[in-house]
């Protein structure tokens, strides 16, 4: 069961909320969503019924998780950005069948007034900036931003720029850490046994 619900905060019957999960001012979570333990949703979060959040998930004030997005361990969704659900929406052309899944993977961040087109998947610790427009799947580890977003370099677990060469191989260490990083042909890689 979740560990607090601000009295202003609508959560629907049928809703799943793990224990330890806070539930903010004038925030709603629909009746078939799945929220995990340990999670924060912020002030004025919509979490709509097509919804599955992992674990320790937190989701700043103003974001709407709509209909066919799901949020893995982790997760880290800054203020006011955006998740879409529909490709192509026009007011007067009803789509809701044609919802394509968005997943945002395990430790990954996304910055403030970022937006994430629907259909993509966001890799595992990858970061996207603020305001950054991902209109395709961004690999793990990968930092992007713009609009729209393209990949400007890596980052590490801990959330600190690797210095690797885009488009290269090579190591690095992440600086807080220590912990070793391989790039190989496009695909970056923590290695377990290198932790400091």
């Amino acid at each position: 069961m979740a560990d607090h619900i601000h009295s202003s905060a609508i959560v629907d019957a049928g809703a799943t909320l793990g224990a330890g999960t806070r539930v903010w001012h004038f925030a709603h979570v629909c009746a078939g969503a799945q929220v995990g333990a340990g999670c924060s949703l912020g002030q004025n979060v919509f979490v709509a019924n097509d919804v599955v959040i992992g674990d320790r998930v937190k989701i700043q004030n103003n974001v709407s998780v709509y209909d066919a997005v799901t949020l893995e361990d982790d997760v880290f969704c800054g203020p006011s950005m955006v998740f879409t659900n529909v490709h192509n929406p026009r007011a007067a052309v009803e789509r809701k069948h044609e919802y394509r899944r968005t997943r945002v993977k395990r430790g990954a961040t996304i910055g403030a007034n970022a937006t994430v087109v629907c259909g993509v998947t966001v890799g595992e610790y990858a970061f996207v900036g603020a305001g950054a427009v991902v209109t395709r799947d961004v690999p793990d580890y990968a930092l992007v931003a713009g609009v729209p977003a393209r990949q400007i370099g890596w980052m590490s677990r801990h959330g600190e720029r690797l210095p690797l060469r885009l488009g290269g191989n090579g190591e690095a260490l992440c600086p807080h850490t220590g912990d070793l990083y391989l790039l190989q042909d496009g695909v970056c890689m923590r290695v377990p046994e290198a932790q400091a």
